[in-house]
């Protein structure tokens, strides 16, 4: 099977985007401490179906426009991640959770350790929105742009994105 591979430019950084014929496979940041792994075979190809609609709903999204990402998706994962991504995608646009939260959504009230690293596997940043996810404190905790990032993303929501690359984009 031959993957599309795609590099777009975003205010957190240059995005690394991946798909197949079925859906969206991985996006990810390529200088990152852990890059996106990549299938075997890949191709640049920008006007990929799912690739082109990415681009574009990613550029009303870091314009500012609340959208809910509308993609196939075709990444890999077990059925507890998948749970998790899901849960993930509900948080409506400018809303946090915690981890303690997405744990009970999903009918697994114990697992709030259990879905934080589930969430750290989210092969779709962005799009499966995990940076919308808090400690239990409410306070920034990883994500694979780094804090800065995700800093900007939540800022972005609520109509004042600043990046602060002291922060560790």
């Amino acid at each position: 099977m031959t993957y599309a591979v795609t590099h777009i430019d975003s205010p957190i950084g240059p995005l690394q985007a991946v798909a197949s014929a079925q859906g969206l496979v991985a996006i990810g940041w390529p200088n990152a401490a852990a890059p996106i792994a990549h299938p075997a075979s890949l191709e640049a190809h920008a006007d990929q179906p799912v690739l082109a609609a990415l681009a574009e709903q990613l550029e009303a999204y870091f314009a500012g426009h609340p959208i809910t990402f509308d993609l196939p998706l075709d990444c890999g994962g077990t059925p507890f991640q998948h749970a998790v991504w899901a849960a993930l995608r509900a948080i409506p646009y400018a809303q946090t959770r915690s981890y303690s939260q997405i744990a009970a959504a999903i009918d697994r009230p114990r697992a709030a350790r259990a879905v934080g690293a589930a969430a750290g596997k989210n092969p779709l940043p962005v799009i499966t929105p995990c940076h919308r996810v808090l400690g239990a404190r409410g306070e920034l905790t990883g994500f694979a742009g780094g804090l800065a990032a995700k800093q900007y993303l939540l800022g972005l929501e609520h109509g004042q994105p600043t990046l602060d690359l002291a922060a560790g984009a």
